[in-house]
């Protein structure tokens, strides 16, 4: 039996489940993609800005700006590119960017939340209607008879359905758990390396109010002819 096959006796909920399992691996292989292109930088960028931090800040936030491609370089520079902010306001921008970055590292997991609870329920779907369908032309008389032979076939195929849900529903699982964990790291990257950049800044603010300034202020004013 290939494989066309045993999806041909899955029934009809077959056709939502082969949708389902396209829709996760789409997911999987973007979030894959996505995070294959940060992990191996995110540590190394964060090291770099705090450590030019402590000697230049107008150094830092180069840095930072630098590595816009990479979300921790543009949480850290959501606060190193204000001019000269106060301690509260630069910890509500950090905390801002930080909320926005993290909502895009969770794109898909609402998706994948569905798929795994929409999947094995349209498989049990599946094999109750296999059932309806393979038990509803049996009549008591014929029980023990040939008439009843094709009913375990038909309970058989009628499985399908549910061992296609569990294993796109399991597949889904994993890679959610994966992805989840990645997320609550980079949140704890993004809090460790926040709270360290505040703090020097408090410290530097405190100290040396004069060496604050990040970013020079834009240039508004307008010459006249005299």
């Amino acid at each position: 039996m290939n494989v066309f096959e045993v999806f041909a006796r899955g029934g009809p909920v077959m056709w939502p489940l082969l949708l389902l399992s396209f829709l996760a691996l789409a997911i999987i292989f973007e979030r894959s993609w996505f995070w294959s292109k940060i992990l191996s930088r995110e540590r190394e960028v964060a090291g770099r800005v705090l450590e030019a931090a402590r000697r230049d800040w107008q150094a830092a936030a180069e840095i930072a700006r630098k590595s816009g491609d990479q979300p921790i370089g543009r949480f850290l520079y959501s606060a190193l590119e204000l001019y000269n902010p106060d301690p509260e306001v630069f910890q509500l921008a950090l905390q801002a960017s930080a909320d926005e970055e993290l909502a895009l590292m969770r794109r898909g997991e609402k998706l994948l939340e569905a798929i795994i609870a929409i999947a094995p329920l349209l498989g049990l779907l599946g094999t109750v209607l296999g059932l309806i369908q393979s038990l509803g032309n049996v009549r008591i008389g014929d029980i023990g008879t040939d008439a009843t032979a094709g009913v375990t076939t038909g309970i058989s195929e009628g499985l399908i359905s549910t061992a296609t849900g569990l294993i796109i529903a399991i597949m889904a699982l994993v890679f959610y758990r994966i992805f989840n964990s990645l997320v609550a790291g980079q949140a704890k990257l993004f809090r460790q390396s926040g709270n360290d950049l505040e703090l020097m800044y408090r410290k530097t603010r405190s100290n040396h109010s004069d060496a604050i300034p990040v970013q020079e202020p834009p240039q508004t004013l307008l010459e006249t002819d005299p």
